[in-house]
């Protein structure tokens, strides 16, 4: 009997050892959480007076801070060096419409990594690289994927009729009706998917839409700070919109206390650009940490953001900071070393390892050039137009300004013609990075929508997307309202030889309405409403031109076209009057056979 209850008593202390080995040598979670618009001073650690953050703060105070910390100016161009570990020169997205907001087909993504090296995989929130197959969030590594679409919420490529509270989401593709406010569904899914996980190594990306434009919240949040715009310093609905993420943020914190994942779990909490509705571009409104710029733009304030990293059981906590340079391109590799993963040796990166500053095995990175370009077209970024080139100290801005920020946060003071070599040392730097970035497909070709494979049976199309010479449409208003807009021109690619259908829409399929009326459905008479009348809609592709009259009561115009394998455009136009502008939504699926 003794001998039986020792046997007993050796083989659960070993079932024990063995269970405590495992958890040890578990890798680790990875939470990324990425705020819309919120700029480097729109956090009370940061220095803010008014802003209501408690949670941030608190974690501030606890993680390691890379103050040095860059992005690109606006949002997408963030979004594809974050999920590629390559500048988004290089991965063909530097634009958040006009056909470049979608990664090129070629990319692989840090979910892809995290997926292939055994870690499920999560997002939450804002995508914005692609709204069609081959680039959906679940054709890029996520296993599960709760999003809205394109750009914000509201806008004319998501769901017909969101406004942040109660929406419709797209739930791996498939839309579903939710209860809530929209930063407060992306936590509850993202707790969710943890809750339903945490036996394996996860991989949340947790990009929240806030606290981007339009700034709805609930007036519980935004009411103290009422007084702020009495005082014209600043939205009382974006410092709203922000205390609402810290709520969450504390809520998801709580959690992983909870179910003891807080220690074992990278959590990173970091901002896509420079503030937008906080801080006026003259300094003289809002907060913005000593800094000059906010979102779209070239100075400081307009890409250098929040980064906070805490991994308790890597020792990688404390409350420091780590002032060197680093960036967006950065994260994919220094995450992978961090987790041990195995990058595919094709893979190319831009980005730096700097997970040993982390962890404190060194104090400096290589020498190295950052390089910040963006362009709001479907063209690529100017060689030297339009940039930031960073290196240590020094800020070579459009090429005509130099600034030693160190010594000039605020950058009042140009050395362009007092450091000639230094200078030139950046130009040259910045003319041979964009030589290189000429050889690489994605800077040629256009990241294309692919029709014809079974992933994917309908494809959608929005002027929001298309490639043309004006300005940009994409708020569903401006489609409500019948704004006119020459973009016209979509990049395809056939995967299935075959006869397609392409319907030509005002309207989209989940708000139906005729060509020349308005929609049966005004959802909550949220937009002004006013009618189009074209009398012809045209296609042009891979060699043919059509043209159908548009008649009374006709919702959509259908061409059936044969197409062959291979890339081509589609160009889709309402013609009215010797007018032509580009078609709203445009609707693509092969013609099945009987």
């Amino acid at each position: 009997m003794k001998n039986a209850l020792k046997l007993l008593l050796t083989l659960i202390v070993i079932a024990f050892s063995q269970k405590i080995n495992s958890q040890v040598n578990t890798k680790p979670n990875v939470i990324l959480i990425l705020t819309d618009d919120q700029g480097i001073g729109d956090i009370g650690c940061h220095g803010n007076p008014w802003i209501q953050t408690p949670n941030l703060d608190t974690f501030y105070k606890k993680s390691v801070r890379m103050i040095d910390f860059h992005v690109s100016p606006v949002c997408t161009p963030t979004r594809s060096a974050i999920m590629t570990g390559r500048y988004p020169i290089n991965n063909g997205a530097w634009a958040t419409y006009k056909g470049r907001d979608a990664l090129s087909e070629s990319n692989s993504t840090i979910a892809d990594i995290f997926k292939a090296n055994g870690y499920t995989t999560g997002i939450f929130g804002k995508w914005h690289l692609g709204d069609n197959y081959p680039v959906r969030p679940t054709d890029s590594g996520f296993d599960m994927a709760v999003h809205h679409k394109s750009g914000g919420v509201g806008e004319l490529s998501d769901y017909w009729g969101n406004t942040y509270f109660n929406d419709v989401y797209f739930v791996n593709n498939k839309p579903q009706q939710f209860k809530g406010y929209c930063t407060d569904v992306w936590f509850n899914e993202a707790i969710k998917f943890i809750d339903e996980n945490k036996d394996n190594p996860f991989f949340v990306y947790l990009p929240t839409n806030a606290p981007h434009g339009p700034l709805y919240v609930d007036d519980k949040y935004a009411e103290p700070y009422k007084h702020l715009v009495e005082k014209e310093i600043v939205s009382a609905e974006f410092y709203g919109m922000i205390t609402n993420i810290d709520k969450n943020f504390g809520k998801l914190g709580n959690y992983l206390k909870k179910t003891k994942l807080a220690d074992n779990t990278i959590l990173v909490f970091m901002a896509d650009n420079g503030t937008f509705h906080g801080y006026n571009s003259d300094g003289t409104l809002g907060y913005n940490n000593g800094f000059r710029g906010r979102k779209s733009g070239w100075y400081e304030g307009s890409h250098r953001v929040p980064f906070f990293i805490r991994w308790k059981d890597g020792k990688i906590s404390g409350g420091y900071d780590i002032n060197e340079e680093t960036a967006h391109i950065d994260i994919l590799p220094t995450l992978a070393s961090l987790c041990g993963l195995n990058i595919p040796n094709n893979k190319k990166l831009d980005g730096l390892d700097f997970s040993s500053l982390l962890t404190k095995e060194k104090d400096t990175l290589k020498d190295r050039t950052i390089f910040v370009h963006m362009r709001q077209d479907w063209r690529p970024p100017l060689d030297i137009d339009k940039s930031c080139i960073i290196k240590d100290n020094w800020r070579l801005v459009n090429g005509k300004e130099l600034y030693d920020i160190d010594k000039d946060r605020m950058q009042e003071n140009n050395l362009f013609n007092e450091y000639p070599e230094i200078v030139n040392q950046m130009k040259q730097a910045n003319a041979l990075f964009i030589k290189n970035a000429k050889i690489n497909p994605e800077y040629n070709e256009f990241p294309v929508n692919i029709i014809g494979n079974p992933n994917q049976k309908e494809i959608t199309l929005t002027i929001q997307h298309a490639i043309g010479e004006s300005g940009g449409i994409w708020k569903a208003e401006h489609v409500a309202e019948g704004i006119k807009n020459a973009n016209n021109t979509h990049a395809i690619k056939v995967e299935k030889e075959g006869f397609y259908n392409i319907e030509c829409r005002r309207w989209p399929k989940e708000c139906p309405g005729t060509i020349w009326g308005i929609p049966e459905k005004n959802p909550k008479n949220f937009y002004t409403y006013k009618t189009i009348n074209p009398e012809k809609a045209q296609i042009k592709i891979a060699n043919q031109i059509i043209e159908h009259p548009i008649k009374a009561n006709q919702e959509a115009v259908v061409f059936k076209v044969y197409l062959k394998k291979g890339n081509t455009f589609l160009v889709n136009n309402f013609i009215e009057g010797k007018e032509l502008y580009g078609v709203y939504y445009t609707y693509i699926s092969p013609v099945l056979s009987n």
